[in-house]
């Protein structure tokens, strides 16, 4: 198959997230999306109708032995990621397997044995990595803009109180860490590293999930990073990267609907505007350029067993009040 040829992509689950990521890959010329799958054939047929998808199937499995089917985008409860990753890379598939992968670090590295083992590409869908944005702000740590880096703060938030919504469940490992949290902490690894020690602290709702989460991160070179996420919390969303000349400001760091970086230091604030560009076509037109061999993945093992490592000791923290080491 030609270099040019748009990846063809099934979809497993009709998870609400999809509508962020189905619009993206019509409007793309490398990504052609033929299939979907749902555990019920006639809600499969009518999700394939509303959404101007070729093929409809019944079951996970029926998707994953469409021939024609090359790559998958796994948007499945928090506790079917990396089962179903495993069976798709071992079904032949490359795989976008949506955020968090998981909260434990055996489960994360058995998905990336088995795309090893099946010379098969898994990527995590920390769709604002890919964002010109985000690129843009690491440039700017990088050329030193606000001297030497000291603090990551970051948060994000919103309130649910429908406790039987997918998101405050325990049984598929809901909560505001798993949520919305895990991207303060990737955020946090971006600018930082992997740490070296975190503190969490929690407050455990009624639905037996951590409705509020804080944690604090320490990184090698005396680098720090706070954050707070939320599902009874207002809606918030921000980050900022804070070094001795300066800091980095992001209004809208993990949507990036409107991009802008404000840059602070004492003579004034400077704002870098970028233009909108859809994060979920970016993300699936990355790991397709990847499949045909034109781009290296963004993200792989190494990001993604970091991530897992930090949310892990992240919640171990919280229940045993001390401080993890990483």
């Amino acid at each position: 198959m030609g270099v040019d040829a748009a990846v063809k992509w099934g979809i497993l689950s009709t998870a609400d997230i999809n509508r962020k990521v189905i619009p993206g890959a019509h409007a793309s010329e490398q990504v052609e999306l033929i299939a979907v799958a749902s555990r019920d054939l006639g809600r499969a047929e009518a999700y394939a109708r509303e959404w101007e998808i070729d093929r409809a199937y019944g079951s996970y499995e029926a998707l994953l032995e469409d021939a024609d089917v090359e790559a998958v985008y796994i948007s499945l409860p928090n506790t079917m990621h990396c089962e179903w990753s495993i069976r798709a890379v071992e079904a032949g598939k490359h795989v976008l397997c949506e955020k968090p992968m998981s909260r434990h670090v055996g489960d994360v590295e058995s998905a990336f044995d088995a795309a090893e083992r099946n010379e098969r590409i898994l990527m995590e869908a920390f769709m604002y990595r890919h964002n010109p944005q985000t690129k843009r702000l690491r440039q700017l740590v990088d050329e030193r803009a606000i001297g030497d880096v000291r603090l990551v703060r970051s948060c994000f938030s919103y309130s649910l109180y429908d406790t039987e919504n997918i998101r405050l469940r325990t049984e598929v490992e809901g909560g505001s860490l798993m949520d919305v949290g895990c991207y303060c902490v990737s955020g946090s690894r971006l600018i930082g590293g992997e740490p070296e020690q975190v503190y969490g602290q929690q407050f455990v709702g009624p639905s037996g999930t951590d409705w509020v989460f804080t944690g604090t991160m320490r990184f090698p070179g005396d680098v720090f990073a706070l954050f707070d996420c939320g599902t009874a919390l207002a809606d918030r969303d921000e980050l900022e990267v804070i070094g001795n000349e300066g800091s980095l400001f992001l209004d809208d760091p993990w949507h990036c609907l409107e991009p802008v970086i404000e840059l602070r230091r004492d003579d004034g604030v400077e704002r870098i505007e970028l233009e909108p560009v859809d994060s979920y076509r970016l993300e699936l037109e990355n790991l397709s350029d990847a499949i045909r061999g034109t781009a290296d993945p963004l993200l792989g093992r190494a990001d993604a067993v970091g991530q897992v490592r930090v949310i892990e000791a992240l919640y171990r923290s919280a229940v045993t009040g001390a401080a993890v080491s990483l």
